[in-house]
């Protein structure tokens, strides 16, 4: 079996795959709106909100187009073994570290120039991005670099685990990276003060307003944060973030702009629902099935080292296992976990909401979505089929409509 030709086909399903996705991303544009969504766009924005949607969508195509054909080559050219010989990266660590470095910047030799076109072409043309070009190089650089840390971190990690203890691997590293997602999960809020600034929402009616809801229904969290999503974009948003006592449920500044006390406290209850459902703890054993799924696919692919010699390594490269594992192997697989994942994400955005509306915000919920909608020119017609392979969330209409009857809607 010559597995480089077998990597290129299932790179080949992945492709074809995502292409449907993309093309239901199109199509979606002329669907009819619902009739409880109508009121978001005007005539006027409708045909602005259109204009931006086709823009996003072709950007997204063509970027879609170039990372594989990014992808193809580098596996059917033999493009970093071509490169561990050439700079005579010898032993485990080197050529291993080497490779990731390489895959890292061709990404971003790529990725720039479209996430530039995007954030600074697009979104600075209807208004949305407030990052100035220095906050954009800035993020990139933190970005690539917290990305080389922490992917050389854990290839070395698997690597002395691996020669330490062979087949012991699965139980080790399966251990140390639950571990380690735990970790992120638990620091996740100081994490975030790494691209934002966060302060404590001030003192105020709007601020009692929440604190009593917390109160009524037994939630606790260590603060109630307002963070500066102002810096880059005008779309406003929410999330909860944390574990046990470094929950935190984070407002942007943009959603105390853009809203009511109403709505503010609607979509807060919606956070908090997540936080009385334990959706953060649940979404973390969804995290650990993913992990348990990359070792074992990942001790297979170091398990055969004659797979590396039909890439033109002569035997086992890490770095190459992992580009394997997350460019060939979790790539195919992820639109299967998908179907479960995001039907259990919009199950919980339901409760979330039903939550909401329980404590009296039905109304206000429904009211603050339309806005977070309009001021973000979200799509209100997305596939049905979209919806159901890649959608972490229902669509606005959906979301409504199960608002104003307060029963789950799948």
């Amino acid at each position: 079996m010559n597995f480089k030709y077998l990597a290129l086909g299932i790179l080949a399903l992945t492709f074809l795959f995502q292409t449907f996705t993309e093309w239901l991303q199109i199509k979606s544009a002329g669907r009819e709106i619902p009739e409880n969504v109508k009121d978001i766009y005007d005539g006027e924005s409708y045909q602005k909100w259109l204009q931006y949607y086709k823009e996003k969508t072709r950007l997204s195509f063509w970027r879609h187009i170039v990372s594989y054909a990014v992808a193809f080559a580098v596996l059917f050219f033999d493009v970093y073994a071509n490169i561990v010989r050439g700079l005579s990266l010898t032993g485990d660590y080197a050529a291993a570290l080497g490779v990731l470095a390489a895959d890292l910047l061709i990404s971003l030799i790529y990725a720039i120039p479209f996430d530039y076109a995007d954030a600074m072409g697009i979104e600075q043309k209807y208004g949305f991005n407030r990052m100035t070009k220095k906050t954009f190089v800035i993020d990139q650089i933190k970005d690539t670099l917290i990305g080389l840390v922490l992917m050389g971190a854990i290839c070395c990690l698997f690597i002395l685990v691996h020669r330490a203890l062979g087949d012991w691997l699965l139980v080790v590293f399966t251990a140390v990276m639950l571990l380690f997602v735990l970790l992120v999960v638990v620091l996740s809020p100081m994490i975030g003060k790494i691209h934002n600034k966060f302060q404590p929402l001030p003192d105020g009616e709007l601020r009692e307003r929440l604190i009593r809801l917390l109160d009524e229904n037994g939630c606790s969290v260590k603060a109630i944060h307002v963070m500066d999503g102002s810096r880059r974009s005008s779309k406003a948003n929410a999330y909860f973030t944390g574990l046990g006592k470094t929950k935190t449920i984070v407002l942007y500044d943009t959603l105390l702009e853009q809203m009511t006390d109403d709505e503010i406290v609607a979509v807060f209850a919606h956070e908090m629902g997540h936080n009385k459902h334990r959706d953060t703890l649940k979404m973390y054993v969804m995290n650990v099935l993913n992990v348990i799924l990359s070792v074992l696919l990942a001790w297979g692919l170091v398990s055969v080292p004659e797979i590396y010699e039909d890439f033109g390594f002569g035997g086992l490269n890490y770095g190459f296992a992992f580009f394997l594992l997350s460019t060939v192997c979790l790539s195919f697989l992820s639109p299967f976990l998908g179907l479960f994942f995001n039907a259990l994400s919009r199950k919980f955005e339901y409760a979330a909401d039903r939550f909401a509306a329980e404590n009296g915000y039905g109304e206000s919920l429904s009211t603050a979505l339309k806005v977070l909608s309009r001021n973000s020119f979200a799509c209100l017609t997305p596939h049905p089929l979209l919806v159901a392979l890649t959608g972490s969330h229902p669509t606005v209409s959906q979301r409504i409509a199960a608002l104003e009857k307060k029963v789950p809607a799948e």
